[in-house]
């Protein structure tokens, strides 16, 4: 084979692996995450409807879209939609996904959960919820109901996190409440799942969030955030890509402080759920497209 027949199969080569999509996706500029073919996830909740009526068809084309990862929720089916912690593993097997971990009510046959989640080597049980407290020592006993649940997953062999909302970025008796949490839970026992479209939400900037608690921050929700949305406006709900969040930043830095998971999720959507997680999936695969 002579020289330049070499370097056109090179550049076809380049060319077929994604590099020349990189402009013509939807999504900012130069967003790559680093490692080649890091896989994100889907949290169950964008299709909480279709998973109701269908859960494996719907996960059939959760997987088609090229998601890898799974974040389930407890619904009316609980967290394995009816197919019990084994069946639904094996059904993540055959579409060649994993669930990493779940939402769950954490005050409710909670030892059971963390075993059965153990069971199928599930990473995490997240507190998807704990609510605007009343006061700072509110929020104080909350670490301690965190700390607790963490000795369980500890013991189970799987590890606890919370999700945020906005209201533990909102300043309390000139204390932030995210702060408490961080602060009086015991890093041993207790991660924490940044939703970024919230922190945004409560006019805090994730990145200083995430220096100021390096390797605490272990999952993310990516979730964008309308452009032209009010300041005061909860639910400003945008497809990736299309609204005022630069995930580039944030998942770089989020990547070098501690290589979290990264799950998509969708609140609400103008548009059908399943074409917006299809539409969401393709922003994520371009973000991790491997350097060439």
């Amino acid at each position: 084979m002579n020289h330049n027949r070499r370097e056109f199969l090179k550049v076809a080569a380049m060319l077929t692996s994604g590099a020349a999509l990189t402009s013509m996706i939807g999504c900012k500029s130069g967003s790559k995450l680093s490692g080649a073919n890091k896989p994100f996830g889907l949290q169950l909740y964008t299709l909480r409807n279709e998973m109701s009526k269908d859960p494996m068809g719907t996960l059939k084309q959760v997987a088609s879209f090229g998601y890898k990862q799974i974040e389930s929720f407890e619904g009316a089916k609980g967290i394995f939609w009816g197919m019990g912690n084994t069946g639904f593993k094996n059904y993540m097997d055959e579409l060649g996904m994993t669930i990493v971990s779940s939402h769950c009510d954490i005050n409710k046959d909670f030892e059971k959960k963390a075993d059965e989640a153990a069971a199928i080597g599930m990473k995490y049980l997240i507190c998807p919820f704990y609510g605007a407290q009343k006061s700072i020592d509110e929020y104080k006993k909350g670490a301690e109901v965190f700390n607790a649940r963490g000795e369980v997953c500890k013991k189970a062999g799987i590890r606890f996190a919370y999700h945020n909302h906005e209201y533990t970025f909102k300043p309390m008796d000139n204390q932030m409440p995210q702060d408490i949490f961080m602060q009086n839970t015991d890093k041993d026992l207790v991660d924490y799942e940044m939703d970024v479209y919230w922190v945004v939400t409560a006019n805090q900037d994730p990145i200083a969030w995430i220096n100021k608690y390096p390797n605490r921050w272990k999952l993310f929700h990516i979730k964008d955030r309308k452009k032209d949305a009010a300041s005061d406006t909860r639910a400003a709900f945008a497809t990736l890509g299309s609204g005022k969040i630069d995930f580039n930043e944030i998942t770089r830095l989020a990547e070098k402080k501690g290589n979290p998971y990264f799950i998509v999720e969708q609140d609400q959507t103008d548009e059908t759920p399943l074409i917006v997680a299809q539409k969401n999936a393709d922003y994520m695969k371009n973000m991790i497209m491997a350097k060439l």
